[in-house]
């Protein structure tokens, strides 16, 4: 079960490690066989058709990503814990557009799958 402290804690590592655009320290809280649904993989990594499996491939995806938006930021909104994720909710100033990001988490507390949804 996910405990409120390690959701905020989490959640304020995993902001700080994208604002940093450091892909290793943003990567450490994936397992290697992370997978990801967004509908930004379908546009900035067509191949996926929306879904990146495999951390070394997430790589190569927001390696695009973080190039394409070199300005990117993330503010936190807000964070909802559940049994086993944590959905944040945040807004990235760099498109003005809110992203609820739905993460579930392996026994050893890394995210093993996410989801992204995204305002229009």
């Amino acid at each position: 079960m996910i405990s409120f402290e390690f959701a905020e804690h989490f959640t304020q590592e995993w902001i700080e490690s994208w604002n940093s655009h450091n892909l290793d320290i943003i990567l450490s809280h994936y397992t290697d066989d992370f997978c990801i649904r967004t509908p930004m993989a379908a546009k900035l990594f067509p191949e996926s058709n929306g879904v990146v499996d495999g951390k070394e491939n997430v790589r190569k995806y927001w390696t695009i990503g973080l190039e394409r938006i070199p300005n990117l930021k993330f503010e936190l909104i807000d964070f909802l814990v559940g049994i086993d994720g944590i959905t944040i909710y945040y807004l990235n100033t760099a498109t003005n557009k809110k992203t609820a990001e739905v993460m579930s988490f392996d026994e050893n507390l890394k995210v093993n799958k996410a989801s992204a949804y995204y305002t229009a």
